[in-house]
C-alpha cells in the first residue's frame, strides 16, 4: 500500500510553488515552481500531482493582512483552494503565509544563492515553509 503525503502550495498570480512531504509526512521538501497560466490549467496540474504522489491533504498559504484580517488576496486564495478541494477530493487547509516569502528569500541569501537564481527558487521554498509550518502545528496539536 502506498503511503499518503501532504502537499504545500504557495499560490501566486504568476507562479505557483509546490512542496511535498516525505512518505512519513515528517519533512517538507521543495518540489517545483510552475507558471500560473490559467486557474483551470493550474488546478489540473496540482490535481495531477495529488494523484501522482498520493496526496491526502494540501496546506495552502493564506495571505493575511499584518493585523491578521483577510483581504481580497485571501479571498482569491480561498476560492482557488476550494476549487482544488472540489476537483481533487482532498482536504485543503490554509496556513498563515505572512512573511514566508521574506523568510524564503532570507534562507536563500544565507545560502549564498545568486539573485537571478533566487527568483526561480523562492516560491517553492515558500511552499516548503508553508507545509513545514502546517506539519509542526499538527504535531503539537
Amino acid at each position: 500500500m502506498q503511503r499518503t503525503r501532504k502537499m504545500g502550495v504557495d499560490y501566486g498570480d504568476k507562479r505557483i510553488g509546490v512542496a511535498l512531504t516525505d512518505a512519513l509526512c515528517i519533512i517538507s521538501s521543495p518540489y517545483e515552481v510552475f507558471q500560473n497560466l490559467s486557474p483551470e490549467q493550474s488546478l489540473q496540474h496540482l490535481n495531477d500531482l495529488i494523484k501522482q504522489f498520493n496526496v491526502d491533504e494540501v496546506a495552502m498559504g493564506l495571505p493575511l493582512n499584518m493585523d491578521g484580517s483577510e483581504g481580497e488576496r485571501a479571498k482569491i486564495h480561498k476560492d482557488f483552494g476550494q476549487k482544488l478541494s472540489d476537483l481533487s477530493g482532498v482536504n485543503v487547509v490554509f496556513v498563515d503565509e505572512r512573511l514566508t516569502s521574506a523568510e524564503a528569500e532570507e534562507l536563500l541569501i544565507q545560502s549564498k544563492v545568486r539573485r537571478e537564481k533566487r527568483k526561480e527558487l523562492i516560491d517553492k521554498i515558500a511552499a516548503q515553509i508553508i507545509l513545514q509550518t502546517y506539519l509542526n502545528q499538527t504535531k503539537r496539536g
